[in-house]
């Protein structure tokens, strides 16, 4: 089953990155920079969250434009990278920037879905939401770490892509009451993925010597 769900995320983990590189192709001749990108994307994502704390004027309309201006923000808080190697415009600090807004607009929207959470009484939801966030911010410190040390560490069910996609069903379908377990799911892959990270980590340690 772990090799079938392994085999299935690079599948369309490659498809996805295909259709990037060529959707970016047209505009890496353009003035359009990956740092103009990464800015528009973080801007989206803490629009959304402002959108869905907001909620309680009107769960359907806050909760679906929310749901909207972050997945369209996380979008192109993918294509960045995208536009940057299609054009030859990376720079390390541009790379840095990339993955330090994308921290901020996950816990940002975070941030907001706990504040709606405990308005509506949900305390273990909440607390759900808290480990979620360490979650997250760990898959992305564990893969850091390891590619510091000259290793792979970009192993596991939930990655950035599956977690804004956790994240966005759980804003859709919010009105009727999923929130709380889209955030239970997104806690649980989240540290399932740290785990194995950290055993792919030491796996690789020990075949190395």
């Amino acid at each position: 089953m772990s090799t079938a769900l392994a085999k299935l995320k690079e599948g369309y983990t490659t498809a996805g990155r295909g259709i990037a590189s060529r959707a970016m192709s047209g505009l890496a001749q353009t003035r359009l920079t990956p740092n103009q990108l990464t800015a528009a994307g973080v801007t989206l994502c803490l629009g959304a969250s402002a959108l869905v704390y907001f909620e309680y004027r009107h769960e359907l309309l806050f909760f679906w434009l929310g749901a909207a201006a972050f997945i369209v923000g996380s979008i192109l808080d993918i294509l960045d990278g995208a536009l940057a190697r299609a054009g030859d415009k990376a720079t390390a600090f541009g790379a840095f920037v990339d993955s330090t807004t994308d921290r901020m607009g996950e816990a940002a929207m975070l941030g907001a879905i706990g504040l709606v959470l405990i308005r509506h009484g949900h305390e273990f939801a909440l607390g759900a939401t808290f480990a979620a966030v360490a979650g997250s911010f760990l898959v992305s410190y564990t893969r850091a770490r390891a590619e510091a040390l000259g290793l792979r560490g970009d192993v596991g069910i939930s990655s950035r892509p599956e977690r804004v996609a956790i994240i966005s069903a759980g804003l859709v379908l919010a009105p009727w009451g999923f929130l709380p377990w889209a955030i239970y799911v997104l806690a649980a892959s989240a540290w399932v993925t740290v785990l194995q990270r950290v055993l792919f980590v030491r796996k690789q340690l020990r075949e190395t010597g």
